[in-house]
């Protein structure tokens, strides 16, 4: 299988000494055509991750390729074949959605002779082709998040990131987002990466996981991969014991400390 995106000992440290490590010398291959999770605690280095493949920061060290492309030396070709829908992206909710989509394709350079027809296509696909001209403040969270999904697509890339791409949502919105990715991996092609730390998003999305603590790639493989190599019996219990839970002690002290107040 073809390998769409490749890191190298990719490393993104801050502080003086460097002695903070977001991303600590990640090696992993994503393949041309599947869904790929990359699930961690908050903080573990998701978004990080997320952001030195987009070429929104640069590594401390190590490289990647994205599409064959460096992320050091090719910075505008690989945002060329990358969508990205951030964690906490920006909307002027003061657009329509169909301007709102012209000005993300003016940006990414669509030419004019192809922009409305794509436009009106991913109107069409996310089901919101009748609420074209309506303005965004007026949509609910669901229909936010399907159009930033729509503007990360509109120059058509082969790679899509979604960071976080239910979080903040209530569960019919979610249904609705999870549903649409499934649809672009399954009728589109897509190659898309997911960043998340909501364990049954992963699970019912993904091809492969890769588990990240502090930085660090702790597990590589299937669900089912992860769960024989910890020797559990679901992927909470494989993320609980690769990550570490809260211990005993803790949750008793909690308690003692909770009945002291009362």
């Amino acid at each position: 299988m073809k390998i769409l995106i490749r890191t190298d000992r990719l490393s993104k440290y801050y502080g003086k000494g460097g002695e903070i490590k977001a991303v600590d010398e990640l090696g992993l291959e994503v393949y041309e055509g599947e869904t790929f999770g990359l699930l961690g605690p908050n903080g573990a280095g998701k978004t990080t991750t997320v952001r030195l493949l987009n070429c929104i920061i640069k590594p401390t060290g190590g490289t990647a390729t994205v599409n064959g492309y460096d992320v050091l030396k090719e910075e505008t070709d690989v945002k060329r074949v990358t969508g990205l829908l951030a964690e906490s992206p920006g909307l002027y909710e003061k657009l329509s959605a169909h301007e709102f989509l012209e000005f993300m394709g003016a940006l990414y350079d669509v030419p004019g002779d192809i922009l409305p027809e794509r436009i009106d296509d991913l109107l069409k696909l996310f089901g919101l082709y009748d609420r074209c001209d309506y303005l965004l403040e007026g949509y609910s969270r669901g229909m936010k998040q399907k159009i930033l999904i729509a503007a990360a697509l509109i120059h058509d890339p082969p790679i899509l990131f979604l960071d976080e791409p239910t979080s903040m949502l209530d569960p019919r919105a979610a249904l609705m987002v999870k549903d649409l990715i499934k649809g672009l991996a399954d009728k589109a092609g897509k190659t898309i990466f997911i960043c998340s730390h909501i364990l049954p998003v992963v699970e019912e999305l993904c091809d492969r996981i890769g588990i990240i603590n502090q930085g660090r790639l702790i597990a590589l493989g299937t669900i089912d991969e992860i769960i024989t190599q910890t020797k559990t019996k679901t992927l909470e219990k494989a993320f609980i014991a690769l990550t570490g839970g809260v211990e005993d002690k803790e949750l008793l002290a909690w308690r003692e400390q909770k009945g002291a107040g009362a």
